[in-house]
């Protein structure tokens, strides 16, 4: 039987699995970014009807807040892309659940949680534009310039943050932390 971990909190420190993990962007702050960037989205694309491709698991809890942001109709669409195990990437991209929906000539809107190296994206994006699309937007909760080896389109960034690895607003160590209202980081 595999071992089970708990969680365990402290006032400002939060633990999970053998790493403890102290805030680093308050629930507050991120409501705000993530209206203003349903905002930006908004002036940007409103009546094109864009799809919103989020990348599971992380972005979903972003996705969601994001698309309450946007003032106009779209339509949703989930993409699962693996490149984690544990605090790293493992350097190889799969994709685990794809697109059942037309990409020719839509406005897409790609809503990813975070960019470190940038392979996830780099690959993702090759594999939509060769689908076509009237144009490709991408949104990342957060970013890490500093980790960057990949280059790739960022076209709007909810917040820079050092190389460091989080946890919280749907990003996970191991399956745990991605119900924490914020953001934490070790």
């Amino acid at each position: 039987m595999p071992e089970i971990y708990t969680i365990m909190s402290q006032k400002d420190t939060f633990q999970i699995h053998d790493l403890t993990f102290v805030p680093l962007l308050s629930e507050e702050e991120i409501k705000e970014r993530v209206s203003q960037l349903g905002q930006e989205l908004t002036n940007q694309l409103a009546g094109k009807n864009p799809l919103f491709i989020s990348i599971l698991s992380g972005a979903f809890v972003f996705a969601s807040d994001l698309i309450r942001a946007f003032d106009s109709h779209c339509e949703v669409g989930f993409v699962k892309l693996k490149s984690y195990q544990g605090t790293r990437s493992s350097g190889d991209v799969q994709t685990v659940m794809g697109l059942d929906k037309s990409l020719k000539d839509r406005h897409l809107v790609v809503v990813d949680d975070i960019v470190d190296t940038g392979r996830t994206l780099h690959f993702f994006l090759d594999h939509l534009r060769a689908q076509d699309p009237a144009s490709i937007t991408t949104v990342t909760f957060l970013r890490k310039p500093e980790a960057a080896i990949f280059p790739v389109q960022g076209d709007l960034v909810g917040f820079d943050i050092d190389d460091r690895f989080v946890v919280g607003y749907g990003l996970d160590y191991d399956g745990l932390g991605r119900n924490l209202a914020g953001v934490w980081t070790v």
